[in-house]
């Protein structure tokens, strides 16, 4: 635990800084000036500024964003920061914060994401509670690594989601599965000062009656890996031939597939079932607790390190980060 006196404060955009445009509302600059006349008074850590470009809505986030914002992290710290507060759009917030605690595997300080459901300024807009918030999670020392803070709570991001569409309270930590291991030993090409190139990561829920072309679309376009969003405890439809070949293709082709459950809570154990047993038998892994926004981020970190199929196949079952435990 460390307490943060030197804070770096990067906004990407999102709701939080939104004012009212010709289409609705749209990313806004000069969210900084407002900062400072809101905490003009405030006890709060010391801090400073960066305004991310493009400024987005986060509906627009991508992992190519992910590297610029890993990259303004290292330099922040670099320069004398002890500390690093994320304002992003809720929309795919867990995401970002999911797939940035893979990107900053090793970093020496604390990383918070915040945002907002309504803009800063507007009547009941929850902004200013949660930033400040945040900035006081940090002051009163928060462990490195990477955090989320949303109306009070922090959450571990590997382990949380937006569940909610309205309200203060659109963030929930999902009662997952864990009890995996750390891994015990980590290839220096994830360590957060080195670049991630960019992969190509697919996601398909399973759905009563799917079809192996739907499923060969995916392999075709190009995707390095698959997180199989299956059925309870990792059940799909195993007694579909041509949906099992088109795994074992999958597979043969180096693209690596991770099973997770569609449910809210519990995991992945692909072999309490023959059902499940089937997709081990051609290939997948199991994803066991993780949520779909720790399995994306970290297929992403994985590929985009550069590692070969078999180390990747065998760091996406042991706990990097929490995701797992």
């Amino acid at each position: 635990m460390q307490s943060a006196n030197n804070v770096m404060v990067l906004y990407t955009g999102g709701t939080i800084g939104m004012q009212a445009s010709a289409n609705g509302l749209a990313p806004a600059s000069g969210f900084e000036v407002r900062m400072r006349e809101q905490f003009a008074d405030a006890d709060l850590p010391a801090w400073r500024f960066r305004e991310m470009s493009p400024l987005i809505d986060s509906a627009n986030m991508n992992p190519a964003y992910w590297q610029r914002l890993r990259s303004a992290v290292v330099e922040a710290v670099d320069a004398g920061c002890d500390a690093v507060l994320i304002l992003h759009g809720t929309d795919t917030l867990a995401y970002s914060a999911a797939a940035m605690s893979f990107q900053l595997l090793g970093l020496p300080a604390p990383v918070v994401f915040t945002g907002s459901m309504l803009p800063a300024g507007v009547p009941d807009s929850d902004a200013w509670e949660n930033v400040s918030g945040a900035l006081t999670a940090l002051g009163e020392g928060l462990k490195p690594g990477v955090h989320l803070y949303f109306h009070g709570a922090l959450m571990a991001p590997t382990r949380c989601a937006k569940i909610r569409s309205f309200g203060r309270n659109p963030f929930a930590a999902l009662q997952r599965n864990g009890g995996v291991a750390l891994a015990d030993r980590l290839p220096a090409a994830l360590a957060y000062r080195n670049d991630k190139a960019p992969a190509n990561v697919g996601v398909l829920p399973l759905v009563p009656g799917i079809a192996a072309a739907q499923l060969d679309a995916l392999i075709d376009s190009g995707i390095q890996a698959l997180v199989l969003e299956c059925f309870g405890s990792g059940t799909g439809p195993s007694e579909n031939p041509a949906f099992l070949a088109s795994l074992q293709r999958a597979q043969d082709q180096e693209v690596v597939v991770v099973a997770i459950t569609q449910c809210h809570e519990g995991g992945v154990e692909l072999d309490v079932y023959e059902a499940g047993s089937r997709l081990r038998s051609v290939g997948v892994l199991s994803g066991g607790g993780m949520t779909r926004e720790a399995a994306f981020g970290k297929l992403n970190a994985l590929i985009g390190a550069g590692l070969d199929s078999e180390e990747i196949r065998r760091l996406v079952e042991l706990d990097l980060c929490g995701e797992l435990s």
